[in-house]
């Protein structure tokens, strides 16, 4: 399946399609944006500035190492010191300068306090609420480290309203604002406020209070470095201690330096052992071999072993007895058998045979005593080698025992050393101050007011209303999984969509019944392409038996079934309309026929007439589910009906079968004895998980499915501003 590529026309149409989220969004922005700006105090704000430059000072130590690594780029600073500027110390240092009562007089005129802008207002509730809340759960005891208060001063402390001072830090805090200057270390601190005067006093006090924080935050840490170092430094000695004390009483306990000069020779003892070990080895299995060769054997085969035979006594007694033969073999020529010197020979040949067996035993009773004695020696020589091992390892773990309290002590003494002298260092270079900080322009006076930018709001409300508004529907847009264009519905299944049925906006009127009175409707004409689309579906002819069958209930499948009957009883087809569903039955309902006998009938064996419903509109005849049977699914199985649909193809040109939904096995039943199989999805509803769901469903039985069909579609809500009751498909 190719990539569809995607135009600009395709966003436009997601854009008409959720055009209600957008114009919802859109102007609930404007709004919202509109209120704030105008329902905001009309007082004139004054705004007063300061300059001040801002740099790290890089601290170097007594060696001339940097402590804190600055390179000279440090793009969190800036923003570091603007929030030290806004911070809570500040603002206090702030109000105690001017003094609370003298501001808060200066900012409320005659303790109108209601004076303030609507956005303040709201600052400064969720800031008391947030406030509320850390108390409520105790977020502030467990940072401080104290203990909760009492319900009494709980109940004190939620009572008392907050005092001037801390409503001025809270506005101070809040209308602070810091810029810094492009290309520079030059930052503006700026200050608006109602009162002109307040606003230049403000900015250069948040200037100098910036400067004392340092200064405080400096001295704060200072004091608690060395604080810590001294305690560090202590802790570091008695380890140290501990360490050397360890490191001696292991000494005398082990005599290391006995240990050391046998680790010495251990490892040549090692290669020592492991080399005669091979070797005896070696030996062991050769005498092995020859053993197992001669045990057993008889002398005749005991003569065939080079070993037995290469024998210096087996080889000399070998040697006598071919001489007694020969000479056996030369008597015999001069004298008979029973000759004395005959007789003689004979004997003289049986007791060397008797010789030679012993000297065969004994053959082999020394290989056998050699084999036990390389076997001995082997097992003698891998103990030893075991032992030295043993023995060695022993001695590896005392001395890597006393590597390991060796390395224990020169770290602790490291550590020692270096807080000792960290702490000397941290006494002369921590009076230099890290940060540098130059008020170079004091603020004045404003004496005109700030522009309040009621137009720029209004534009900013405007524009993120629109652009909000689009991208909350293109966010929709993704979690839609619905079937919503037949051109969606091809690129994702790879199916022909037969047609799209336009949606039916009239609620008094019925679709079956409005497509029974208005044959040239716009809805009309979407059956008629959609009867066009079956009747040209196939290049051999359209099939002959048609099943209407959908995901799920409510889909429109018998109304879609019925209107397709009609549309092509009027094309002049004699047609003839199965109502398959027999759970819940609806297509007598819709021709206001009875259902008191029909297929469910059929299929029992209790037909005693003519079940078919003549000419209920011209050229169609309809066959009624009839009475709702226990067993539907049973009754669909059943041989009956393959001869009632062979008969009825007989003399009808189309058979139209309403099916139950896929969910349901009779709809699984049926689709096997259509010839073809109408796939029907509910624009906007059916999802396109339960469309690929029975698509496999109707795979797995061999089904053939003709197309799917998009019912309910609203071509101008979907975005596609053209009549789609003119769309049909024609498979290639």
């Amino acid at each position: 399946m190719t990539e569809k590529e995607i135009h600009l026309r395709d966003y436009l149409r997601v854009v008409a399609r959720r055009k209600s989220t957008v114009i919802t969004f859109f102007v609930i922005t404007v709004l919202v944006t509109v209120l704030a700006t105008y329902t905001a105090t009309s007082r004139p704000v004054y705004q007063a500035a300061a300059r001040a430059v801002i740099e790290r000072n890089v601290a170097y130590s007594l060696t001339g190492h940097r402590y804190d690594g600055y390179s000279g780029y440090d793009p969190e600073f800036l923003h570091t010191q603007t929030q030290i500027i806004k911070s809570q110390g500040v603002a206090e240092k702030v109000v105690d300068a001017i003094g609370a009562e003298q501001m808060y007089e200066a900012y409320f005129p005659e303790g109108r306090e209601e004076d303030r802008s609507i956005g303040q207002a709201v600052r400064s509730w969720v800031a008391g609420a947030y406030q509320s809340f850390k108390e409520v759960i105790g977020i502030e005891a467990l940072l401080s480290g104290k203990q909760e208060p009492s319900s009494a001063q709980a109940a004190h402390q939620a009572a008392s309203p907050p005092s001037k001072a801390d409503i001025m830090q809270s506005i101070v805090r809040q209308s602070i604002s810091v810029t810094p200057i492009e290309n520079t270390r030059v930052v503006s601190i700026s200050y608006a406020s109602p009162n002109p005067v307040l606003a230049m006093k403000i900015a250069n006090n948040v200037a100098q209070a910036y400067i004392d924080q340092l200064l405080d935050m400096r001295m704060e840490m200072s004091n608690h470095s060395i604080e810590w170092m001294k305690k560090k430094a202590e802790e570091q000695r008695k380890k140290l201690e501990e360490s050397e004390q360890a490191l001696h009483e292991y000494k005398r306990k082990h005599n290391i330096v006995t240990i050391e000069d046998r680790l010495a020779i251990l490892p040549q003892r090692l290669a020592e052992f492991s080399e005669k070990l091979t070797r005896a080895e070696a030996r062991r299995k050769e005498l092995e071999t020859i053993y197992n060769q001669v045990k057993g054997k008889s002398p005749a085969e005991l003569e065939s072993i080079s070993v037995i035979a290469d024998d210096a006594s087996v080889d000399s007694i070998n040697e006598k007895i071919l001489e007694s033969r020969q000479k056996i073999s030369e008597l015999s020529k001069k004298f008979g058998p029973k000759h004395p010197r005959m007789i003689a020979a004979q004997n003289e040949l049986m007791e060397l045979e008797r010789v030679k067996q012993k000297e065969l035993q004994k053959a082999v009773k020394t290989v056998e005593n050699e084999y036990l004695l390389a076997k001995a020696q082997e097992e003698q020589l891998r103990n030893m080698l075991e032992q030295t091992k043993f023995e060695t390892a022993r001695l590896n773990e005392r001395s890597i025992q006393l590597d390991i309290l060796k390395r224990k002590v020169e770290t602790n003494k490291y550590l020692y050393d270096a807080l000792i002298k960290r702490m000397e260092e941290k006494g002369l270079t921590e009076r230099n101050q890290s940060v540098n900080v130059w008020v170079i322009e004091k603020a004045k006076m404003p004496e005109m007011p700030v522009p309040q930018g009621k137009k720029r709001n209004v534009l900013l409300g405007l524009i993120l209303g629109m652009f909000g508004g689009v991208g909350l529907a293109f966010f929709f847009e993704y979690l839609d999984n619905t079937a919503k264009s037949p051109e969606d519905i091809e690129e994702r299944f790879e199916l022909p969509v037969l047609g799209a049925i336009d949606r039916h906006r009239d609620k008094n009127t019925s679709v079956v019944d409005f497509v029974l009175a208005q044959e040239s409707s716009g809805l009309s004409e979407s059956f008629k392409n959609l009867r066009t689309s079956i009747l040209l579906s196939a290049a051999d002819g359209p099939p002959r038996s048609l099943l209407v069958t959908s995901m799920g209930a409510k889909e429109g499948k018998s109304t879609v079934a019925s209107c397709l009957a009609v549309s092509m009883a009027r094309n002049g087809l004699k047609v003839l309309l199965i109502d398959g569903d027999m759970r819940r039955p609806q297509v007598h309902a819709y021709f206001q026929i009875e259902n008191n006998t029909g297929l469910s009938a059929y299929l029992a064996g209790n037909a005693s007439k003519d079940l078919i419903t003549r000419q209920v509109v011209s050229n169609l005849d309809i066959l009624t589910s009839g009475p709702v049977p226990p067993n539907p699914s049973e009754l669909l199985s059943s041989g009956r009906l393959d001869v009632l649909l062979e008969k009825v193809k007989e003399k009808y040109d189309m058979v139209i079968m309403d099916a139950p939904p896929l969910g349901v096995a009779d709809a699984m039943i049926l689709s096997r004895k259509a010839d073809g199989v109408m796939l029907l999805a509910k624009a906007g509803e059916t999802r396109y998980e339960m469309l690929d769901k029975g698509i496999k469903k109707l795979g797995e039985v061999s089904a053939n499915i003709t197309g799917i069909v998009l019912n309910g579609f609203d071509a101008k809500k979907s975005g596609y501003y053209y009549n789609y009751s003119d769309y049909y498909y024609s498979s290639a």
